[in-house]
């Protein structure tokens, strides 16, 4: 491949979208570069408190419900007071928070703590989410969500490489550092992000307004969001079921992190070229596949014998990953009305929080009281019922699914992208268009829009985006 068209295919894809996306992208990326916490948790409670395994497994949990808890609030606050204040408040609570969690030291305050940081780091997730769905036209969503997803796990794999590092000279410094990256994360918000929540003339904010009791009941878009669980309850496993497993087969910690590095690797390498494959190709298909493929890559983990083995089983899912990843939350953007997309987002991170909590008794039960060899076959069940699932509930939204989100309380979902093209967002200035549209007709753009349903990020890392 010449460097010619490399050049063409990097400008390709990177070409297009607005300033205020890669301002929002760089605070994704700052973010998950600044993530140690999440890394070396277990590791500071074990081996520098002396505290056992169990209570750093209750920590976790805790970390976890904290997530589960704001995903919800954090959604409604986008949708309310806007989603840049939502960012602020939650990315500087962050800070303070994770700065906190260096410092204190009884077990009772550090679960507290540890609560309060799953919380405010969760919460700025739908707002991110949201945001990006609010300044990329339609039709260049794919390619947005997945950078940000490239973004999320290249600065999971950096921090992950650091942190190791940073843990060998001090704890308490990786606390302060992650707590500074997020506090610059906030600085980038307040200066450079304006307001991106869609305006509402007075008298159609009561028609307008999207509450829970709404989302709850969508039921094609709860459907999105039990299908977002099941999914996210098989990926999961790379992160608690496949260390279990591994370790009694009597595998050490190094043979997972070989095994499991590949997972980043592959995603860092392979999410934009494979993007640019799938971006106007059928989000149906797409996900049915997916999922199917995941379920059977965690599936023949059940026949690895070996460290390659293994590595390879993490190839086949990463690559599901990949695809799932951007078309999933592209589908929840385009079911989420204009004025609600706070809400639903928050209601589609909540499938992956309590996947979270959900995922790690569920491979210790089965792996305790079955076998690993269950873990596997299970993963492969569940997998092939979301991609029956998805296969199911894409039918019956034929067509646009726009359509369908026009009919529902909020106006279309494309409206605010357009609006924001235009320059019509208040705070957007005339420099700040991107490039446009590139000089492609607009019946062609819609036509492109209509075509398929914009996938998105969702976070597969444990810790999340930004």
């Amino acid at each position: 491949m010449s460097v010619a068209v490399l050049r063409r295919a990097a400008r390709e894809t990177l070409s297009g979208l607005p300033r205020e996306f890669w301002w929002l992208w760089t605070s994704t990326l700052v973010n998950r570069l600044g993530g140690f916490v999440a890394t070396f948790m277990a590791l500071y409670l074990t081996l520098d408190r002396g505290y056992s395994a169990s209570y750093a497994g209750l920590v976790a949990s805790l970390l976890g419900l904290g997530g589960v808890v704001s995903s919800l609030g954090g959604g409604v606050m986008a949708d309310r007071l806007g989603r840049r204040p939502t960012l602020l408040v939650a990315q500087t609570s962050t800070a303070a928070s994770v700065a906190l969690l260096g410092f204190v030291e009884h077990p009772v305050a550090i679960a507290a703590v540890a609560f309060l940081v799953g919380m405010a780091s969760n919460a700025s997730r739908p707002a991110v989410q949201a945001m990006m769905a609010d300044i990329v036209r339609p039709e260049d969503r794919v390619r947005a969500f997945s950078l940000n997803y490239w973004a999320i796990n290249l600065g999971f794999a950096v921090s992950s490489l650091a942190a190791g590092f940073i843990a060998e000279v001090s704890y308490r410094a990786g606390f302060l550092l992650e707590a500074g990256m997020t506090l610059v994360c906030a600085v980038v918000v307040f200066l450079k992000l304006p307001e991106s929540r869609p305006e509402r003339e007075e008298k159609a904010v009561r028609e307008d307004s999207v509450g829970l009791g709404a989302v709850v009941r969508d039921g094609r878009f709860m459907s999105v969001v039990g299908l977002s669980f099941l999914v996210a309850l098989v990926f999961q496993q790379g992160a608690v079921g496949l260390p279990v497993a591994m370790g009694a087969a009597g595998f050490t910690p190094a043979d997972y992190g070989m095994a499991i590095a590949v997972n980043g690797v592959l995603i860092v390498a392979l999410q934009i070229p494979v993007t640019r494959f799938i971006e106007h190709r059928d989000p149906r298909r797409l996900l049915v596949v997916s999922s199917v493929l995941a379920g059977y890559g965690f599936g023949l983990t059940a026949f690895a014998g070996s460290v390659g083995v293994f590595a390879l089983t993490v190839c086949v899912w990463t690559l599901a990953e990949i695809v799932n990843a951007p078309t999933q939350t592209g589908l929840v953007v385009r079911l989420s009305p204009t004025h609600g997309r706070g809400r639903y987002q928050g209601m589609y991170t909540l499938s992956w929080a309590v996947a979270s909590l959900v995922a790690p008794v569920m491979s210790g039960f089965v792996i305790d009281r079955f076998g690993a060899e269950w873990l596997w076959g299970m993963c492969a069940v569940v997998g092939t019922a979301a991609g029956v699932g998805y296969a199911v509930l894409m039918r019956r939204l034929p067509g646009g699914i726009e359509g369908q989100v026009e009919g529902q309380v909020g106006g279309r979902a494309e409206d605010k992208a357009d609006d924001w093209a235009e320059g019509k967002v208040e705070g957007r200035g005339e420099d700040s268009r991107g490039e446009g549209r590139g000089g492609v007709p607009e019946a062609v753009l819609g036509e492109k829009a209509g075509a398929a349903a914009e996938p998105a990020a969702g976070a597969v890392r444990a810790a999340g985006a930004v």
